[in-house]
């Protein structure tokens, strides 16, 4: 049984002084469920301002690899840094888990999470779910949250709900209120798992636009996605995983316009085109 912690199990590469450090850094990234790998090994890296799609057929491990990133899940193996400081371990394998719980919470604030069903609670209005955790988890001043909170429903385009609940508001509402509640936590990177998927097309473009406008913001972001239109417009990176593989990965304009795998060439072939 292995008890002790352990930081990275190779030290971290060094960086050059004029070089940004990345804000999400993954290497060599392992994730198995029991005796199922669903990432066999995976590099990525998010540099400040930078926007990275993933994007896959189900079960490639684009959304695993996403919530890896934010610990939301326990990896198996490699490493995963926040602006250069890796996150220490402990355990091995199927037993390995993050060893510092004050660290693993101060990366998820900075990480927001923006999730394929909104996940807004029912309970509270669109105000109040976008201020509660600002004042739950970073103890901030009401009146400061409120004012951040009520213009960044405004700047997504719904500043006129902030008394409705959610269950009042349509699909497209309910995902722009998500991405207001992420954006009132101040991150470093916002990271989206599918968020355009459980939306009708007109509501899809509702959220998008609002996307769009944050990659021009120079918003960090992860956006894990079946809208090959959205990654081709938004990334400066797009990365094709395949089997918990990364199969291709490089420009948009490269990726979509002249896919090198086989496996991608079909993948856009089947409908999936940008």
């Amino acid at each position: 049984m292995t008890t002790a912690a352990t930081a990275s199990s190779a030290p971290a590469a060094p960086i050059s002084p004029s070089a940004p450090v990345p804000v999400i850094e993954i290497r060599g990234l392992h994730k198995a469920y029991g005796h199922l790998e669903v990432l066999k090994g995976v590099d990525v890296k998010a540099l400040p301002g930078q926007v990275i799609s993933l994007i896959g057929s189900s079960g490639s491990g684009k959304s695993t690899l996403l919530r890896c990133s934010n610990l939301l899940e326990d990896s198996q193996r490699g490493e995963i840094l926040f602006e250069g400081e890796a996150v220490h371990w402990r355990g091995d394998g199927l037993g390995r888990h993050p060893a510092d719980r004050a660290q693993v919470a101060r990366i998820r604030t900075n990480l927001s999470m923006v999730f394929q069903n909104f996940n807004l609670w029912s309970h509270m209005t669109v105000l109040q779910n976008v201020m509660e955790a600002p004042l739950t988890v970073l103890k901030q001043d009401r009146a400061t949250v409120e004012a951040r909170a009520r213009a960044l429903l405004d700047k997504v385009g719904i500043g006129d709900k902030c008394d409705v609940y959610p269950a009042q508001m349509s699909g497209g509402q309910q995902q722009r209120a998500a991405i207001a509640r992420a954006l009132c936590m101040e991150p470093r990177a916002l990271l989206f798992d599918e968020p355009t998927s459980a939306l009708d097309p007109e509501l899809e473009q509702e959220v998008v636009r609002v996307i769009k406008a944050l990659a021009d913001e120079g918003r960090t972001m992860l956006i894990v996605t079946h809208d090959m239109r959205l990654a081709a417009d938004v990334s400066d990176h797009v990365i094709f995983l395949h089997q918990g593989l990364i199969e291709e990965e490089g420009a948009p304009a490269t990726l979509f316009g002249a896919p090198k795998s086989t496996r991608l060439q079909q993948f856009l072939s089947a409908g999936h085109s940008a």
